[in-house]
């Protein structure tokens, strides 16, 4: 229920939202979680595998059980309720432990920025805030960064004040701040320095090596459908910081004991939250059950908020002094000495059992019954060293302190704070601006020449040493919860010890304990206690599980940013794209490229205007847009050198002038991808690549030459966008060329095979080679970008030229036998299982991949190797990726292959369908009846070479 004044909420504006159907109200400042329970809403979910009930236990991002799922306005699922800010207009419901996914596409915009700085501060609480305060004293680059709307941390959740020792600019002489105030006034404080960045909402979520931090900064979640359409909804940060103060506070963690899992059990501190920040009263009687002091000031905090405390269960055997003297001021028993053995409710609390605790580990006696519809607990606070532990640091368990706290990190960083084990007000502050000093020093690489006494609690009672109280023993643990989101029980861990497991690691994925959305902030090192309890181990000995990014829960959307759709996958258009488009070119996606696929005229379906372009490259001239093959220029005193040991035939000895086909493989012997390699000066090198690898190959050479070649003095520089390229093909291609070319001499003992020149083609500079990937004569000339319209015009223009897209590529250079790596191969094939034995150098000393053609394995003779085949019905077509048999009726289940069809066509020239394939010891079985399952039948074909036009390959010349 709501109180009727207090907390850090709005009361003058009041916001509608919907909840399982059911409108209710709240204010802002609310969450989705305070002002449910301002409504008296108590169960907000069911779990996952029971079903049970689930309610509100935490008032932060470790919340365990209330996970709910976004309606409106745009779905969102598994998000807890106690970090989702309210909003005019929000719907959510309840969920079954599981969510379920948007089905339209996320409208709003995400975004990411890098940033550096001289120190980031993780946590905007008193620790967090002292420590950016200091290290913004001398005007460093400072970053602070936390999860919360507001600064404050713990801050925001009590009634503690805080007392500046010396005059501030901002509080005045040693003035007495509410907490809350202290934060807000330090924060602006801060905010208005010019190196300094307050980034709230802004959950740093993973801590990687150099100091490389990553966070997520929710930027419009909170308004709703009133968010700006053009502010990013989430910004994602990567930040490189000099020196990083971890201040990320501590998580108050639960006991186990049975029924702990029922709407109405509830964290101490979280509920004292509920009633200072939010004016929330989570019930209206209440048992707090305590292994520590901090939970007598979360009850004191609702007692005088109007809740009646019915008993303080503490398990140890008496509270701090002080804390002792203010339960009886307010006349709340304390029953020291004794545990809650049970919580009993139907869908939520109503009684409590109490018992005295027996140190020998058996069930509690003397058991009483306590009304109450609420049941806070506190069984100590566990630092929160998840960051820590990310950055490569080591955690160890304070006997003390029962818990795990930081050690020692090869980063430079330090914790801070609660999330160091520092517990009281006084205490954080100090820690902090000391934490901020030190990491100030170590940016700079000098003392900071004054230290201010930092600020402290006004007042702060002296405790009492802890518990390190983590069960509740009993005969049966079926419902003592240690996870409450994956319903995992003490039993359920009991019985992974019981078969045998002894590792945390392999008990967490046994049971499922902390592998839920709060990653176990809450019931990890409650498992951990367990387990070593099962054991009769120490927990130190047990040890924790990894600490992994990310930290919270983040949205693919929020990873992803602007890098989705078109800008995560851009479509790339050729300099000629639009006259593609103009003359009805259908397109297919090759890599991230938009190639003509084929130009069907009236009437044509895809076949028929295959095989009109197929024969106009055959029997008279076509032209092909060839600009999306790879170009990469490779300069320097030792670039032929390096192109020696990537290709497997020689190219330091192509002359100036001339052209080689080559073919790169991988260190395993298999091929890679193959070219061209253009020599156009003594040190420079233009080479061409197929379109899908021309990134690979250019990653592929920087990879070698950055790390295994650092001395070769060679630069690799991608220029695939820099040209366009057309290529000419057919009989007539030379009369077509030498007419828009009178001034190159284009006969073929003037312009032999494998050669380039530099002229003018339609009066544009151009550089034409003579190459062939279709076994006609043809020629390749390259254009700027910026000219590669025009010149295909005038291609065009001579009326006599019938462009072709990238079937017809294919069908020519199929029946020419030229393999496309990646269609033809699959990254088990060398280059003599495509027949090209020809072109491994036996000259060279060493190349990628060369002593791998000296294993058995490479040289064996049933490898997979490339030939074609001739189905014996002309008419039928193969489908590519169709196996190869060798009956003609199949054997019982599993059937072994021989192979598989690789390319399949349709053939003008031939007059018939024919394919390519990779079959075992395809180059010993020429003329043999190999049989492909169809459609529930056997084709019968004919293995051939895999040449089956040309062979002789007269036709190249002209």
């Amino acid at each position: 229920m709501r109180r009727e004044s207090g907390g850090r909420i709005d009361r003058g504006t009041t916001l509608r939202f919907i909840f399982d159907g059911t409108e209710y109200t709240g204010h802002p400042g609310d969450t989705l979680a305070s002002a449910l329970l301002a409504n008296g809403v108590r169960q907000v979910a069911t779990s996952v595998k029971l079903g049970r009930p689930r309610g509100i236990v935490s008032a932060g991002g470790e919340e365990p059980s209330a996970v709910v799922q976004i309606e409106a306005p745009f779905p969102e699922p598994m998000l807890p309720a106690t970090t989702v800010e309210l909003y005019e207009g929000l719907v959510a419901s309840s969920i079954p432990g599981q969510g379920r996914l948007a089905t339209e596409p996320d409208p709003a915009r995400y975004d990411a920025v890098h940033a550096h700085c001289d120190v980031l501060v993780v946590g905007a609480g008193p620790a967090g805030l002292a420590a950016a305060r200091a290290a913004a004293g001398t005007g460093a680059r400072v970053i602070l960064a936390d999860e919360r709307s507001e600064p404050g941390g713990s801050l925001l959740g009590t009634r503690e004040s805080v007392t500046e020792p010396e005059a501030d600019d901002v509080l005045g002489p040693q003035e007495v701040s509410p907490g809350a105030e202290w934060a807000a006034a330090t924060a602006a404080m801060l905010d208005g320095l010019p190196e300094v960045r307050v980034l709230p909402r802004t959950t740093v979520i993973g801590y990687y090596d150099d100091n490389y931090v990553v966070a997520v900064e929710r930027r419009t979640n909170h308004l709703g459908a009133a968010a700006p359409a053009d502010v990013a909804r989430e910004r994602v940060w990567r930040i490189r910081a000099k020196r990083v103060v971890l201040a990320t506070g501590a998580h108050e963690r639960s006991i186990a004991f049975a029924g702990n899992d029922l709407p109405g059990v509830m964290l101490a501190g979280s509920a004292r939250a509920y009633a200072n920040r939010y004016g929330v009263l989570p019930g209206r009687r209440a048992v707090v059950f305590t292994a520590n002091d901090s939970a007598y000031a979360a009850a004191f905090d609702l007692a005088d908020a109007g809740v009646e405390i019915a008993a303080i269960v503490d398990v140890r055997p008496a509270p701090g002094a002080a804390w002792a003297a203010g339960a009886r001021e307010r006349g709340i028993e304390v029953l020291a000495g004794h545990v809650v053995t049970a919580a009993q409710g139907d869908g939520q609390v109503c009684a409590v059992l109490v018992g005295r605790h027996r140190p020998d580990g058996e069930a509690a006696v003397g058991e009483r019954e306590l009304a109450a519809d609420l049941l806070l607990v506190s069984g100590g606070w566990n630092p929160v060293v998840h960051l820590f532990s990310q950055s490569g640091g080591t955690l160890r368990y304070d006997e003390g302190l029962g818990t795990l706290v930081p050690d020692a990190s090869r980063q430079a960083v330090e914790a801070a704070g609660a999330a160091k084990g520092v517990f009281t007000l006084t205490g954080c502050l100090a820690d902090g601006a000391a934490a901020g000093h030190r990491a100030l020093e170590a940016a700079h690489g000098t003392a900071v020449a004054e230290r201010p006494a930092p600020p402290r609690a006004t007042v702060e009672p002296a405790t009492a040493p802890g518990a390190a109280f983590w069960l509740v023993p009993a005969t049966d643990y079926r419902t003592h919860f240690v996870d409450p989101q994956r319903d995992v029980t003490v039993a359920d861990v009991l019985k992974a010890t019981g078969a045998g497991l002894r590792s945390v690691e392999h008990i967490k994925r046994y049971t499922t304990a902390g592998t839920a959305h709060d990653q176990g902030k809450t019931s990890g090192l409650l498992t951990t206690a367990i387990v070593a309890h099962a054991l009769g181990v120490s927990v130190g000995e047990v040890g924790s599980t990894t600490f992994r990014a990310p930290y919270a829960p983040v949205s693919f959307a929020a990873l992803a940013g602007r890098d989705r759709g078109l800008l995560h996958d851009p479509v790339r258009v050729t300099a000629l794209h639009e006259w593609h488009v103009a003359n009805g070119a259908l397109f297919e996606n090759v890599g991230q490229w938009k190639r003509p696929w084929y130009y069907p005229r009236a009437g044509e379906d895809m076949e028929a205007a295959v095989l009109r372009e197929c024969a106009a490259a055959r029997e008279s001239v076509a032209a092909m847009d060839a600009s999306t093959l790879g170009k990469i220029d490779v300069i320097g005193p030792d670039a032929a050198e390096f192109l020696d040991r990537l290709y497997t035939n020689l190219m330091s000895s192509l002359a100036v002038g001339a052209v080689r086909y080559g073919v790169m493989c991988r260190p395993d012997g298999m091929v890679f991808d193959d070219g061209t390699v253009i020599r156009l000066a003594e040190e420079h090198f233009l080479v061409t690549t197929t379109t899908g690898n021309a990134a690979a190959v250019l990653d592929w050479m920087e990879e070698w030459l950055q790390t295994e070649w650092p001395e070769l003095r060679v630069h690799c520089t991608s220029v695939t966008e820099q040209w366009a390229t057309v290529a000419l093909v057919g009989p007539r291609s030379r009369e077509v060329l030498a007419g828009l070319a009178p001034d190159l001499a284009v006969g073929a003992a003037d312009f032999p095979f494998m050669t380039w020149r530099e002229t003018e083609v339609a009066g544009i500079p151009a550089r034409v080679c003579r190459i062939s990937f279709s076994g006609e004569l043809a020629y390749e000339i390259n254009v700027t970008s910026w000219d590669g319209l025009r010149l295909w015009t005038a291609i065009m223009d001579t009326g006599l030229v019938t462009p072709y897209g990238t079937e017809t590529m294919h069908v020519l250079r199929a029946e020419k036998g030229y393999p496309i790596v990646g269609q033809d191969t699959d990254g088990t094939v060398t280059p003599q299982d495509l027949g090209m034995s020809w072109v491994v150098s036996k000259k060279k000393p060493d190349f990628i991949g060369k002593r791998s053609f000296s294993r058995a394995d490479t040289s064996r003779a049933d490898r997979k190797q490339l030939v074609g085949l001739l189905p014996e019905d002309p008419a039928v077509l193969l489908p590519e990726g169709a196996h190869l048999v060798a009956g003609a009726e199949p054997p019982e289940p599993p059937v072994p292959t021989l192979g598989h069809v690789t390319s399949s066509y349709r053939s003008a020239a031939l007059g018939r369908t024919f394919a390519l394939a990779l079959v075992r010891g395809g180059l010993s079985r020429a003329g043999e009846r190999l049989y492909a399952p169809v459609g529930g039948a056997l084709v019968p074909v004919t293995v051939t070479s895999h040449v089956l036009y040309d062979p002789e390959g007269a036709r190249r010349d002209g």
